[in-house]
């Protein structure tokens, strides 16, 4: 599970460079440098682990190229969803040959004096990064992706929604998520299905104001299939640490 973790963590890596610093190619490659970096630290050093880390390296790199020419294009943006969900089919399919994550992640580890990672396998700690990375801004690019290439949102908007009283959802996504993975992790199914339902509640009164009747049909469906996309995120996230 380790080149899973680390093709996550590269991931996470560039799409929260790219949240901070729109800079050309700099979030690709920062987030190809951390997943290599990390790959190093875990004492991923063997054949299979360098191919694999290069693997990872290439993986993370084509990622956020095709992010910024799936936003900068006028046209659907199925190319960056389909190198993300290739990257996850492959690295999943090969994670049978990946080797323990060790070395100066295991020493740190043992060293850390917090009952929750206490005894924790460096596996199991660094899937956990890289499943909660991506809940962050990744998760947010990869809603985006699926409402341009749907056409819910303007194609020539950037992946930007046209004005509308719906704010923060950049922001409240991301917690919304988390919130979901951390209750699903800690067994409060129950509580994470009333984080959606709050949500839904939450957002009725805007979806349903007489001042906005004609956007009505338009912002429900990008409210419905967001969110939707956004629960898919958090839940990959419930699988992979199951």
């Amino acid at each position: 599970m380790s080149w899973i973790a680390i093709m996550l963590i590269g991931f996470a890596a560039t799409d929260l460079t790219h949240s901070v610093r729109k800079v050309r190619y700099l979030p690709e490659c920062v987030g190809a440098l951390v997943a290599l970096v990390v790959g190093l630290l875990a004492g991923l050093t063997g054949g299979r682990d360098v191919v694999a880390l290069f693997a990872i390296v290439a993986a993370v790199l084509v990622w956020g190229v095709t992010v910024t020419w799936g936003f900068g294009h006028p046209g659907p943006a199925w190319l960056p969803l389909g190198v993300f969900l290739l990257a996850l089919a492959v690295s999943v399919a090969c994670s049978g040959l990946a080797p323990g994550a060790d070395r100066l992640l295991g020493r740190w580890l043992d060293s850390v004096a917090l009952p929750a990672l206490e005894g924790m396998d460096p596996d199991r700690f660094l899937l956990l990064l890289g499943a909660f990375g991506v809940q962050l801004s990744t998760g947010n690019v990869l809603v985006r992706l699926v409402l341009k290439s749907t056409g819910t949102i303007h194609p020539l908007a950037d992946g930007r929604m046209p004005p509308t009283r719906l704010k923060g959802g950049r922001l409240l996504g991301p917690l919304e998520r988390i919130f979901i993975l951390g209750l699903a992790l800690a067994g409060q199914v129950t509580a994470a299905s009333v984080v959606v339902a709050a949500k839904g509640l939450l957002r009725f009164p805007e979806l349903s104001s007489r001042r906005e009747q004609e956007r009505v049909h338009q912002m429900t469906e990008y409210f419905l299939l967001g969110s939707f996309v956004s629960w898919l995120v958090a839940l990959g996230g419930v699988v992979l640490l199951s």
